[in-house]
């Protein structure tokens, strides 16, 4: 066998199955540099256009998964459960869902990521909170998760690094929407962080990457068998993405509504929901309760008792973030500029181009056009009104947080595509399901 990277790149991009040498090869080499930029790209489209078997796509995650450390928290008392969603629109869940799975008993190790295209990231938005510190060390990470039950951290260096350098590649080079790409991305790093088990919230709908359902069950499928045959148990809940989740989009102002959440301050309805069903699974999976049923009515109990709040406030506080500005979400980063955009029209809101939404958040500031840009984590949307809502014209739809320095001419061109995005018409549509599916 030769393992040459072109002679590997020619053979998939002509539809063949990799042997897992050549992929544990060519993974090792983007890992240390010696496979440069642009053939490590002719490998991400190849497999982009051709695909991988089953056995390839394992053999791709546990190559990226050996490439770096692994974290061993088997010396930690309890079950480690985490949960990784495919990204979204003014999807905070994670903020919320792993002090409340810490306050029903788990343990939650979470590594999570940055924004990708027009998805926001949990990493950022904790970052909004002065001193948060997400590459905290390994020892560290261990010492939280036994004392407060859960952490949330980034990929360091060492975990996993050709995912780190493949992750970026794929942002710019539009291969993100790929299934084996996206498995061996998850899982590599759910495994490194040393998880006993794996709820996957698997986004479906127009602002997801997954547009349709069948998209979605074949990666919850692959995900299944993949993580199966590398022995972590998973299982895949298909929630909608058809509009933002929660009334909040951007960094801060995501912060400041998971916290109302946990503090039981008016809590949007479908943001309470999908954490609650979520955290049902993650009991399920990890033994704490019998059934979902159970897993509810525990989850909603550690909410009301304000047990999940407190955890939040130690884990904020272990990794080094600002008690002072969570306690009073005043003093977190927040703009003096903001702008109303409203219904042109009376009637319902029938459609929200969630994908546009979130690109106007990339370019008010709040996302990222390539790897390097910074986020201001000050900038945001508020939605007074969602699918189904009756308005009329004049009324209130968002109040946008903007840079004080943006031009007026850009914001208006952006509130031109907000209105686009937005669709109202005479009769009202009815809202779609928001967990339409379970794939155990």
């Amino acid at each position: 066998m030769v393992l040459n990277p072109a002679f590997i790149i020619q053979k998939k991009r002509d539809g063949e199955a990799l042997k897992e040498a050549e992929i544990r090869f060519f993974i090792q080499g983007i890992s240390t540099n010696e496979i440069p930029d642009y053939q490590a790209t002719a490998f991400l489209m190849a497999v982009y256009f051709q695909g991988m078997t089953l056995d390839e796509t394992v053999a791709l995650t546990r190559a990226m998964l050996e490439s770096g450390e692994r974290y061993d928290l088997s010396h930690i008392p309890g079950f480690k459960v985490d949960k990784h969603s495919t990204g979204g629109v003014g999807d905070k869940v994670s903020l919320i869902l792993a002090p409340l799975a810490a306050a029903c008993g788990l343990k939650v190790p979470m590594m999570a990521g940055r924004g990708l295209g027009h998805s926001g990231g949990t990493l950022d938005k904790l970052e909004s909170i002065t001193g948060y510190d997400v590459r905290i060390s390994k020892t560290r990470f261990a010492e939280i998760i036994t004392k407060v039950g859960c952490s949330i951290i980034g990929q360091s260096d060492k975990i996993a690094p050709a995912d780190r350098k493949l992750y970026s590649l794929r942002d710019v080079t539009a291969t993100v929407e790929c299934i084996p790409l996206i498995v061996a991305s998850i899982l590599s790093k759910k495994l490194a962080e040393g998880t006993q088990a794996l709820v996957m919230d698997i986004k479906v709908g127009n602002g997801a990457f997954m547009k349709s359902k069948e998209e979605a069950r074949k990666l919850s499928r692959t995900l299944i068998q993949v993580a199966k045959k590398l022995g972590l148990p998973c299982r895949a809940i298909l929630t909608n993405m058809d509009q933002p989740l929660g009334n909040t989009a951007g960094n801060a102002i995501e912060v400041i509504e998971s916290i109302e959440l946990l503090r039981n301050e008016r809590p949007a309805a479908d943001l309470k929901e999908i954490t609650i069903q979520l955290c049902a699974h993650m009991l399920e999976l990890g033994k704490v309760v019998k059934n979902l049923s159970e897993g509810r009515k525990l989850a909603h109990a550690r909410l009301a008792d304000g047990s999940a709040w407190q955890i939040f406030q130690d884990m904020v506080k272990a990794q080094g973030g600002s008690l002072e500005q969570i306690l009073d979400t005043k003093k977190l980063p927040h703009t003096s500029r903001s702008l109303v955009w409203k219904a042109t029209k009376r009637g319902y809101i029938t459609r929200m181009d969630t994908e546009v939404l979130g690109k106007i958040l990339v370019e008010l500031g709040g996302g990222r056009k390539k790897a390097s840009d910074s986020v201001d984590p000050r900038v945001g949307f508020y939605f007074h009104k969602k699918l189904g809502a009756r308005v009329q014209s004049g009324d209130p739809v968002a109040t946008v947080y903007v840079a004080e320095k943006m031009p007026t001419e850009l914001l208006k061109e952006l509130e031109a595509l907000f209105q686009e995005a937005v669709e109202i018409r005479g009769e009202r549509k009815s809202v779609p399901k928001l967990i339409s599916e379970v794939l155990t």
